[in-house]
């Protein structure tokens, strides 16, 4: 007997929006996925497939259970002692039990726990049949997906992303009568509106795919992403080049077609003298075409459309293609002759008028606030401060040209471009584009130690700008992507081998916030509010730590998923967090360290034994011995031979580690440290700390203090504990 069917689910609809197609296909499989498990009708979840094309939205799911498996209900009643009489007879109590339960008394059970006995009723409920649950269902899963701006359509009064034209729940053979958004679940489809424009009847969902297939429609997302990438690729290499495919590009396109077919296509040649930058922003983002590349990655007078169709006449669809190009480039051509009659000198002044903050001032406040942080960082990256404040003050000068008015995208770059074409130096021209590199996630750091100062400053004064008017990110909202510009910070200071006092600069970039919203800020941090700004710049020191240690630790924390990639377990990163290094270098080569550390044989015995060195001298602060006060360790008070072993051993490893972690290397000098493994499990074998005599229990806490210090030298090691 047949157990199991497949499940075919898909929702048809005007075209939908690229960028959101994917999310509602996958949002439908996850929400179907989840209302089966909770119904307890059995399916092969991780075998569950969200396919999608621009108009429509569809999940598979093979070997779905047909009902959830029968249920064994149990109802506690009286105990045991409260269910009968003296006289044996059941009790009213146990009477009302059996009748609510519709069953005599004597169909009732007994169960036996160890904190008593009780009468139950034990009874079998028959599964959910898939058929009838089905349908509410994907009710419930299509209705809960995020709609963005949802839409109406005719008179009704319900609204969707996209008007709704056609349903199928199909499980096995069965359509399954469901309904949403006033269209009645059927057994049929449709193909491609030009190549197959009636209806497309799938007869079981193992039949879905070459159906629409048939119809022209590639349906698994996966399988048109590749049609799109080997016919833009086939397509320019007939043109003798390489296409760019960027894979968000990919993506996108593969989302806007359901018959993906590559267009060749050319670039008028009078375009190709503008900047390449200009020419792929304009293919690639305005139009979503592929630029073609020769074979040394120099852009070519050639770039690739694609269709959703494939035409009798591909030759008409090429030159629409070449015709909507034509006017951006013209228009991006204008823009850029008419900005390099204007040297960015002179958008300096205008940043005064453009507002970056409101609370913050205009983008020349910005930049003022840059300048003085590049300054700071300069000489710890070896660049002239005086070359960094020049750099700093064009920065955000391109903002203002033509170009990157119309073109965001190229803020930037065309300030190098700019830069060059005006006679400024080249390292002041790179650092202009490199200032607001990683520009996303796992990209490249700034390249150029002056493009490395820029990229700090901006980003210090950045987070504690935004910070201080009250704007830090809260879950999903992050409007000034603070977050990206923490982990690019630390990424730049890391990988750029930037030795750099963190808190340091992050204190001068929060007294450089404008002083209405320094008070403000600091107010907010110490719980009060300020009337007189000479009170803050008397309690400087103590006002900003709060907030120098809020942006540390918001830095930090954004290195965590980061390290959690690249191998750095949890407890590595916690054991040496909790010493704060100011350097995020030394921090990265104590995390190293540690992580090598940490596989060493002597690892956790020395671990357990600090955890154990922390407890004790814990203890003895709460109660009431201030151990940091001991001073040093008195020899002539060390009586056993396991505490006179381990103070030398110490001596001699503190002696023998001290040039390592003096030169940072803190994995020579943690090796080192690993040879006390031995001393200090005979110290605790043999050694009772808290002795009677207050002069050698007191000795013996300052054995111990040295040693937690010593360790202390890189990471909290009682953290690797497992």
């Amino acid at each position: 007997m047949t157990t199991t069917a497949d499940l075919l689910v898909e929702l048809l609809t005007e075209e939908l929006p690229a960028k959101a197609v994917a999310d509602l296909a996958t949002g439908l499989r996850a929400g179907l996925c989840e209302r089966l498990a909770k119904a307890g009708i059995a399916h092969p979840a991780g075998r569950a497939r969200a396919l999608w094309t621009p108009r429509r939205i569809a999940v598979l799911i093979p070997e779905v259970a047909l009902a959830a498996p029968e249920q064994t209900l149990e109802r506690r009643g009286p105990a045991l002692a409260a269910g009968t009489g003296p006289d044996g007879a059941p009790s009213k109590a146990l009477v009302g039990f059996a009748a609510s339960c519709g069953v005599s008394v004597d169909a009732l059970e007994k169960l036996e726990t160890d904190k008593g006995a009780w009468f139950v009723h034990r009874s079998r409920k028959p599964g959910a049949q898939t058929a009838d649950v089905l349908p509410g269902m994907v009710e419930e899963a299509i209705k809960a997906l995020p709609q963005g701006k949802p839409m109406r359509w005719g008179d009704n009064d319900f609204a969707f992303l996209r008007p709704v034209h056609g349903l199928i729940v199909l499980l096995g053979d069965e359509v399954l009568p469901a309904s949403v958004y006033g269209v009645a679940s059927g057994k049929s489809t449709r193909g491609h509106r030009f190549h197959h424009a009636g209806e497309v009847s799938v007869a079981r969902p193992a039949d879905y795919e070459s159906a629409l297939l048939a119809a022209r429609v590639i349906a698994d997302p996966d399988a048109r992403r590749e049609r799109v990438r080997s016919e833009v690729a086939a397509t320019a290499q007939r043109q003798g080049g390489v296409a760019r495919l960027p894979e968000d590009l990919v993506d996108e396109v593969s989302n806007l077609t359901e018959w993906p077919c590559a267009i060749a296509c050319s670039i008028p040649a009078e375009f190709m003298r503008l900047p390449d930058a200009v020419i792929v922003t304009t293919i690639e983002t305005h139009q979503r075409f592929f630029p073609v590349l020769d074979a040394g990655g120099k852009l070519t007078p050639h770039f690739i459309g694609v269709a959703n169709i494939e035409s009798r006449d591909a030759d008409e669809i090429r030159k629409g293609y070449e015709r909507v190009v034509r006017p951006r480039l013209a228009d991006a051509g204008f823009f850029y002759d008419q900005d390099l009659r204007q040297p960015l000198t002179e958008h300096v002044e205008g940043l005064k008028l453009v507002t970056y903050q409101q609370k913050l001032g205009t983008l020349h406040d910005k930049t003022t606030r840059v300048i003085a942080l590049a300054r700071v960082v300069a000489p710890a990256v070896g660049v002239d401060p005086g070359f960094a404040e020049a750099a700093a003050r064009l920065a955000k000068a391109d903002l203002l040209t033509r170009m990157v008015g119309e073109f965001p995208e190229l803020q930037g770059q065309m300030g190098r471009t700019y830069a060059l074409a005006q006679g400024q130096p080249e390292a002041l021209a790179i650092a202009l584009d490199e200032v607001y590199a990683p520009r996303q996630s796992g990209a490249p750091i700034a390249a150029s130690p002056l493009g490395r100062v820029l990229a700090i400053a901006e980003r210090l004064d950045t987070l504690a700008g935004i910070f201080a008017v009250g704007l830090k990110p809260t879950g999903n909202k992050d409007p000034f992507a603070l977050r990206r510009a923490a982990l690019g910070l630390a990424r730049t200071l890391i990988e750029g081998g930037v030795r750099l006092d963190l808190p340091r600069v992050l204190e001068q970039a929060v007294l450089s916030v404008p002083a209405q919203s320094l008070k403000d800020y600091l107010g907010k941090l110490a719980g009060v509010v300020f009337h007189d700004s000479a009170l803050i710049a008397k309690l400087v020191d103590e006002l900003t730590a709060p907030a120098v240690n809020e942006l540390y630790e918001f830095i930090l924390e954004r290195t965590r998923a980061w390290y959690t990639e690249a191998g750095i377990t949890a407890d590595v990163f916690e054991a040496v967090a909790a010493r704060r290094p100011h350097d995020l270098v030394d921090f990265d080569l104590r995390l190293k360290a540690v992580l090598a550390f940490k596989q060493q044989s002597a690892c956790q015995s020395l671990a357990a034994a600090n955890k154990r060195i922390r407890n004790i001298l814990r203890k003895a602060s709460e109660g009431g011995i201030d151990v940091a006060t001991l001073g040093p360790v008195e020899s002539d008070r060390l009586h056993h031979d396991a505490e006179k072993a381990l103070y030398l051993a110490i001596g001699d490893a503190e002696r023998a580690s001290a040039p390592h972690f003096a030169a940072s290397d803190y994995v020579a000098g943690l090796t080192r440290l690993a040879t006390l493994q031995a001393p200090v499990d005979a110290f605790f074998d043999g050694v009772m700390v808290m002795a009677g005599d207050v002069a050698v229990r007191d000795n013996r806490l300052a054995l111990l203090e040295h040693l937690s210090r010593l360790f202390l030298q890189v990471a909290d090691v009682s953290l690797l504990v497992g």
